[in-house]
């Protein structure tokens, strides 16, 4: 039985709401779209943040996280 993680992970309805990384046109991400992509949970991204462990460091805007796509995609190999 071939069964995708992410949806197995998160479920088919959530998958729905994702855009593709080889069709996104934002230049960063929200926490749950990026903890998505990167078939993480959010609060592993947050704590990525907070102590600077992660493979990605997040852009701060308002307050708020912000992944940027090209580092996303750096690290999934995408092109």
């Amino acid at each position: 039985m071939n069964i995708n993680p992410v949806v197995h992970k998160f479920g088919a309805e959530y998958a729905e709401h994702f855009v593709s990384l080889a069709v996104e046109t934002r230049a960063a991400l929200p926490t749950d779209c990026a903890a998505f992509h990167l078939n993480r949970k959010p609060q592993t991204l947050r704590l990525w943040s907070m102590s600077g462990s992660g493979p990605i460091d997040p852009l701060r805007i308002n307050g708020r996280l912000a992944w940027p796509v090209a580092e996303i995609k750096r690290l999934l190999g995408v092109a």
